[in-house]
C-alpha cells in the first residue's frame, strides 16, 4: 500500500499535490538535512533518538524547525494514521527554504513523507553483502545532510566492481558506508570507526550491548587491518546488523554471517520489538 498523503509545513497534502517551489535552496545548492525512522505497528522506533539528531542537525546547519518537538511527533503520528500504513519508514526533510538569490537561506520547508516497509524482506538476510572501498570524506560528516552526491555518482562504479555498496575511507582510514555504519570483529574485540562519521542511531544502540568475550571499541583502523578481521557488518535503521561477506573482493571469514554478527543482530531485533 503506497502512501497517499505527505506533510508539508505541518499541513497534509495528497501526494500528487505535495509540491515545493523551484526557489528552494535544497534545489539550488543541495542545502538541507533529513532523518529517517522506522515505524512498526504504528510505533515509531527510537523516535526520541531520531528527533535529537534531527534537531541537532538543524541547529548545526542554522535551520529553524518551526514546530516544536511535541508537535512534530504529533504530525508524524497523524500522517501514519491518515495513510493507514502501520509499518513504514518516515522521512523528515528540512530544506534551506526559498532563497531570493539562489544562495541566501530562507524560511525552511519541512516535508514529512512515509514509505511502506516489507518486514518479511527486511528480516531476512542472505550470504552477506559485498563492499568496495573508495577514498572519500563527506563534508560535515556529523550532520545528516541531504548531500549524497558521491554515493549517487558511484553507483556505476559499484556495478562495475560487482559490489552492493561503497565503504568510504580517508586516505586508508576506514570511515563509513553512505547510508550505514561499519563494524569489524577481530579475534578479541569489535571495532567501529570513531571519527569523521555520522554516528547512527542503530550504531549507538550496538555500542551499549554486552557481547560475551568481545568488548566494543570505537577506534580508527585502516584497510590494512582487514587481514585480521573475522567478521564484518553494517548497521542502519533498515538493515539492523547486516553481514559483510567481502571487501574489495577479499572474503571476510567464511563469507557467511558469523556468530558475533548474529548475536548483535538478535539483540537489535529484541530491542526494536520490545514493547
Amino acid at each position: 500500500m503506497a502512501a497517499k498523503y505527505v506533510s508539508i509545513n505541518n499541513q497534509l497534502f495528497l501526494e500528487e499535490d505535495a509540491k515545493i517551489g523551484v526557489a528552494d535552496l535544497a534545489m539550488h545548492r543541495g542545502y538541507g538535512i533529513f532523518d529517517y525512522l522506522k515505524v512498526i505497528d504504528n510505533r515509531p522506533i527510537f523516535i526520541e533518538d531520531h528527533l535529537d539528531r534531527f534537531f541537532n542537525s538543524a541547529k548545526e546547519m542554522y535551520l529553524e524547525v518551526e514546530p516544536d518537538r511535541e508537535q512534530l511527533k504529533k504530525t508524524i503520528l497523524e500522517l501514519i494514521e491518515k495513510n493507514g500504513i502501520a509499518t513504514c519508514g518516515v522521512k523528515l526533510l528540512l530544506t534551506g527554504g526559498y532563497s531570493t538569490d539562489g544562495y541566501a537561506m530562507g524560511k525552511p520547508n519541512l516535508i514529512i513523507s512515509q514509505y511502506p516497509l516489507n518486514m518479511e524482506q527486511e528480516n531476512e538476510f542472505d550470504m552477506g553483502m559485498k563492499l568496495v572501498t573508495y577514498d572519500h570524506q563527506r563534508q560535515l560528516p556529523f550532520i545528516k545532510t541531504i548531500d549524497y552526491l558521491m554515493a549517487v555518482r558511484l553507483q556505476p562504479f559499484m556495478k562495475q566492481k560487482n559490489a552492493d555498496d561503497v565503504l568510504y575511507h580517508n586516505t586508508g582510514v576506514i570511515t563509513e558506508c553512505p547510508r550505514a555504519n561499519f563494524f569489524v570483529v577481530t579475534e578479541k574485540e569489535i571495532w567501529t570507526p570513531a571519527h569523521n562519521i555520522l554516528k547512527g542511531i542503530t550504531r549507538s544502540k550496538v555500542l551499549k550491548f554486552r557481547i560475551s568475550g568481545y568488548p566494543i571499541v570505537e577506534k580508527d583502523f585502516s584497510i590494512d587491518d582487514f587481514k585480521n578481521v573475522r567478521e564484518a557488518f553494517i548497521t542502519s535503521t533498515t538493515k539492523y546488523a547486516y553481514p559483510v561477506s567481502s571487501i574489495d573482493g577479499r572474503m571476510i571469514g567464511n563469507g557467511k554471517i558469523g556468530p558475533v554478527t548474529r548475536q548483535v543482530r538478535d539483540l537489535l531485533f529484541k530491542l526494536t520489538y520490545a514493547k
